[in-house]
């Protein structure tokens, strides 16, 4: 497993789980939940969380960027202009490349606008973004994500923020096996196990925030989803049995006396 990591574009990572930074107390509840959980990456709500402003709590004084790579996402923007302007905005403030597009629908569930997502990645890749795309979990969608150069496919489990866990689990294992990109379940995920089941299913990643930040015990649910990803993930190389209907005796049935 140590050779195992998570490639997204050329870096690579050592966790395969993604963590976001909102919904918390307060940052320090925060840290303390990301660095339990061993993950690499956490999302940057650039609308939202304070990256910039030194009169305020900094991001950077509770989580450092040069040991953790932020991942700027466009949370809140539901147009392809909103999302463009805020990802160019990141890489003015910081730098990055290596981004999180999200273009939502509609306020209520919360879905990505597919028209407006395959947009704005394709105006991104040309101008040198590496692009992990959340979108629905429509394989035709996801194929298209992928010719216009997206760097990860991330299709919703459920909706943001509900906690159902994976819903459509045919589709999902159908962008895994027609794309080579990262595929990394986002949004939906509510307890651990749900990340075992996406890691059983070929999924390269998980990406988790509510479920971590709203659980009653943040530190333990963390933690949990750090074991749960590896579990998943190392069930998925060791092979499952194949399905029977029948009953089949573990002992042998010859030489019994």
């Amino acid at each position: 497993m140590k050779n195992d990591k998570l490639t997204v574009g050329k870096q690579r990572f050592n966790s395969r789980l993604i963590v976001g930074t909102g919904k918390y107390k307060n940052m320090s509840e925060c840290a303390k939940a990301i660095k339990l959980s061993g993950a690499n990456i956490v999302t940057v709500a650039v609308r939202r969380v304070n990256i910039s402003d030194k009169n305020k709590p900094l991001l950077m004084d509770y989580i450092d960027p040069k040991k953790i790579t932020y991942l700027p996402n466009t949370a809140g923007c539901f147009s392809s202009e909103a999302a463009l302007r805020t990802l160019r905005l990141a890489r003015e403030i910081g730098g990055w490349k290596l981004v999180k597009l999200e273009v939502l629908g509609d306020k209520k569930n919360l879905f990505p606008d597919m028209i407006e997502t395959l947009k704005s990645t394709e105006v991104l890749t040309k101008e040198g973004f590496r692009v992990m795309v959340y979108c629905n979990d429509d394989p035709l969608m996801a194929k298209r994500l992928e010719d216009a150069g997206a760097a990860a496919i991330m299709p919703l489990a459920a909706p943001i923020g509900s906690g159902l866990g994976i819903l459509n689990k045919t589709n999902i294992s159908i962008i895994r096996k027609q794309t080579k990109l990262p595929v990394i379940i986002d949004a939906g995920l509510g307890q651990a196990s749900d990340a075992v089941v996406a890691m059983e299913l070929g999924c390269d990643g998980v990406l988790v925030n509510t479920a971590i930040a709203k659980a009653k015990k943040p530190f333990s649910m963390a933690l949990a989803f750090k074991h749960a990803v590896i579990a998943g993930r190392k069930s998925y190389l060791s092979g499952r049995i194949i399905k029977n209907l029948a009953g089949k005796p573990s002992s042998p049935t010859e030489g019994i006396i």
